[in-house]
């Protein structure tokens, strides 16, 4: 066992190359700074970015990668700058560890997007130059901006979701007003992020219908998750008789797939919202200006 290994005050699980094949992986966090906190993890979401970087699919991995950005766990100390959280403090960590701090868009509180660009939770090079290892291991150390207290009547394991899926949808429904109860929402694509779209679609009290290219979806879609409505994207007829029908979609697919069939579902005023990666996007500009869109 080498020394590095022998004062190991972390263990995680990391990929070493693009198998994306995970093993037993013992390394250093840093030692808690002023602004920062010790969060023992006890849960870390499974989420399709951890595929992406632990397989080199975008070709910028560092290995070894050490995955997870959907993490909860318990406050165990905090540096003499830290006065939000506490010792014994629930808290969640999502996809970003660090920014400028000091650019327009971090002094409004949306690190995410720094113009410097922010530091990802793990394969990001931090401010200190070394890579970021994320949630599939025993600990971090974060600094407390980049902390959320999780309320105590919340399951962790319930919340880890809530860090990348969840925000990755409500953010977008709230900045483009869907909280708005009776208005239609369509969801396509239910993966880990459209099942969030689809819980918050309900609970904003709109009428939510599910697309998708697998009629496997269409149990869990309407009698687990609770959708109205469940349509196969690949039925033409089910398609166009939903024409000019929906307020609001929210694209969560990551496959290739033609936008066109869906941007003719909006009303006039309507919006389309992309979340997912698919690796191009077409669709022909009379859809938006003939129908009004956004």
């Amino acid at each position: 066992m080498s020394s590095e290994t022998a004062s190991a005050n972390c263990i995680g699980w990391a990929a070493r190359d693009p198998s994306g094949v995970l093993s037993p992986f013992e390394f250093n966090r840093r030692a808690v700074g002023d602004d920062d906190i010790f969060i023992k993890i006890t849960h870390c979401g499974v989420c399709y970015a951890d595929v992406i970087w632990t397989r080199n699919l975008h070709k910028d991995s560092m290995y070894p990668v050490v995955p997870g950005h959907e993490i909860v766990g318990i406050v165990k100390e905090i540096g003499p700058n830290v006065h939000r959280l506490k010792v014994g403090d629930h808290v969640g960590v999502g996809t970003h560890v660090n920014s400028c701090l000091a650019c327009e868009y971090c002094n409004e509180g949306v690190e995410v997007c720094c113009v410097k660009r922010p530091i990802l939770t793990f394969n990001g090079v931090d401010a200190d130059g070394t890579v970021t290892k994320g949630g599939y291991s025993s600990s971090i150390v974060v600094r407390e901006r980049f902390c959320h207290k999780i309320p105590d009547n919340l399951p962790p394991h319930l919340a880890a979701p809530l860090l990348c899926a969840g925000v990755t949808v409500y953010s977008p429904m709230i900045r483009h007003n869907m909280k708005q109860p009776g208005k239609s929402l369509g969801v396509v694509g239910l993966g880990g992020l459209g099942h969030m779209a689809v819980l918050f679609g309900k609970a904003f009290g709109l009428k939510v219908t599910v697309f998708s290219t697998s009629i496997s979806k269409k149990d869990e879609a309407l009698n687990v998750l609770g959708a109205d409505n469940f349509v196969l994207s690949s039925d033409e007829q089910q398609m166009k008789g939903l024409s000019k029908s929906l307020d609001f979609i929210i694209d969560t697919a990551s496959g290739d797939h033609s936008f066109e069939p869906y941007m003719w579902l909006l009303k006039t005023f309507g919006v389309y919202v992309l979340v997912g990666f698919p690796t191009e996007i077409k669709f022909s500009p009379a859809s938006l200006s003939l129908g009004i869109e956004i």
